[in-house]
């Protein structure tokens, strides 16, 4: 087992591993949840979609499968955040050209659901708005339109489960250039109507008083803001729309991440069909998170606290910037994922170790992260669907000011690690959603150093010996995200989370 070395805050006593493991760790940067979520997984329905004209005797066979996940538990007053939500529309090209002019090539659509919210006898409703890419329509075949987006938040006032569900549902077919300039009316507009003996049930939130006493049966009055433009209050349930105001600069300190994403490193579907891969039109929420880890180094046999707990670097997130989906009756089954942007700039790092176990060494660390995807999503039918998360990037690490016993050395502008070096944490089915936040973890392998001496001295050895080399344990919690645009529904200003470990 690894050792952890106290860290007190006058005098670190950290060794060696302490300098490479800074980095590690300190990139370290997830956007995830805690919490499992509820929802069954991709849910399967069966409708029927027509048109006026058409009427409904010739409405055209529908299936529906909508991915959306939603916290296990939640606190009354706290919001719920549904998605997002990925709807996939699956119709036969026949139907299809009976309902489109001849000659359509491709579709944008639109979906609109009118989602029940029950809770205690009581309901609301909640507007979700959902669009898909220009979709090419096949000579025959099936057509799978993929829509997603970022839906409402809804907020309780009283304690007890809380039911999702969908009866029916609007979908607007537009032409390419219609959806651009809105200068076009749409081709067409399907009203989606589930069968008989579908339930229409999506998801499920356990709402506590946080007490941990049981819930209440009676409804409440909500806790949550009154009124307010778009919101819609029904005994204690609160809808808000997910963008629901200005934001408070204050609030997140942090410009939005830059950077593409890269989610590689995030398990990939099972062979089969091809999955569809749609760009947000939101863009992603942005939202800021406090992240604290710890970092093993494996031949120290040390470890150190990642993000100093009393001096914080924000983690700046765009989250739910991307979905890819495939549906439960596509060829190997169905897949979903979601990915965020992430960044996150740590200041340089001061620490004082022992190099070889009774050499004091005290040096600077400077951490270049690049882009971190975070990922989440699941695979497989129920009971076999595996949910994942996971967070990359990759980092690199230099060092400088560097003093040996209090002596300087001149170690010189460019002693770093050789090359960029992968950081994969994994939070498998715990880590839900970057809005909660949760433990993530993985192992490192920290490349040899170079650039590190002056003149005739060459100081890579050292540094490579003490310092490089897989089966360094990286362990992070990131704590739920400020929404700095919806700062009484989230969780503002950013709380500190637990440090991985400090409690048993």
């Amino acid at each position: 087992m690894h050792t952890q070395i106290p860290v007190t805050r006058a005098g670190r006593s950290v060794r060696v591993a302490s300098v490479a493991g800074l980095a590690l760790l300190a990139g370290l940067l997830s956007q995830g949840g805690s919490v499992a979520d509820e929802s069954p997984g991709p849910v399967g329905l069966a409708a029927a979609c027509g048109t006026e004209d058409h009427g409904s005797d010739s409405a055209a066979a529908a299936a529906v499968e909508v991915a959306v996940d939603v916290p296990a538990t939640r606190e009354v007053g706290r919001p719920v955040q549904p998605g997002p939500v990925a709807l996939t529309l699956t119709l036969s090209r026949a139907d299809l050209a009976e309902l489109l002019p001849e000659g359509t090539e491709a579709v944008v659509s639109r979906a609109s659901l009118k989602v029940k919210v029950a809770q205690n006898g009581e309901s609301a409703e909640a507007p979700w708005e959902l669009t898909a890419a220009s979709t090419p329509l096949p000579a025959d075949g099936d057509v799978a339109l993929v829509h997603s987006g970022e839906v409402p938040y809804v907020t309780f006032g009283s304690s007890g489960d809380v039911d999702f569900s969908v009866e029916e549902f609007s979908v607007e077919l537009l032409s390419a250039t219609a959806a651009a300039e809105g200068t076009e009316p749409a081709l067409a507009t399907l009203t989606c109507r589930l069968k008989e003996g579908e339930s229409g049930h999506l998801a499920t939130t356990h709402v506590t008083d946080g007490s941990g006493t049981e819930p209440s049966a009676t409804p409440e009055t909500s806790t949550g803001p009154a009124g307010g433009s778009g919101r819609t209050e029904r005994q204690g349930i609160a809808v808000e729309p997910a963008d629901a105001g200005d934001e408070d600069p204050e609030l997140c300190p942090v410009g939005p991440p830059e950077g593409e994403m890269d989610a590689s490193e995030a398990p990939q579907p099972p062979p089969g069909d091809p999955v569809t891969v749609t760009d947000l039109p939101t863009g992603g929420t942005f939202s800021c998170a406090y992240a604290l880890g710890l970092a093993n180094v494996l031949k120290l046999n040390g470890a150190m606290v990642i993000n100093d707990p009393d001096n914080p670097a924000l983690i700046s997130v765009l989250a739910s910037k991307r979905v890819a989906s495939r549906a439960t009756n596509a060829q190997g089954g169905p897949y979903t994922r979601i990915d965020s942007l992430a960044n996150l700039d740590l200041p340089d790092a001061e620490s004082t170790f022992l190099t070889f176990g009774f050499q004091p060494v005290t040096a600077k660390v400077s951490f270049e992260n690049g882009p971190i995807t975070i990922s989440t999503g699941s695979y497989g039918i129920a009971p076999n669907r595996v949910s994942f998360s996971t967070a990359y990037f990759q980092q690199s690490l230099r060092l400088h000011d560097v003093k040996v016993n209090g002596t300087p050395l001149d170690v010189g502008s460019g002693c770093k690690t050789s090359k960029p070096f992968k950081v994969v944490l994994n939070g498998g089915a715990a880590y839900a959603n970057v809005g909660l936040g949760g433990v993530l973890e993985g192992e490192v392998d920290i490349p040899p150093f170079t650039g590190c001496g002056t003149g005739a001295e060459d100081l890579n050895p050292l540094f490579t010996a003490s310092l490089s080399g897989p089966g360094n344990r990286v362990f992070m919690n990131q704590a739920p995200t400020c929404i700095p645009s919806n700062p009484t529904r989230s969780y503002c200003p950013p709380p500190l989370p637990e440090l991985p470990g400090s409690k048993s």
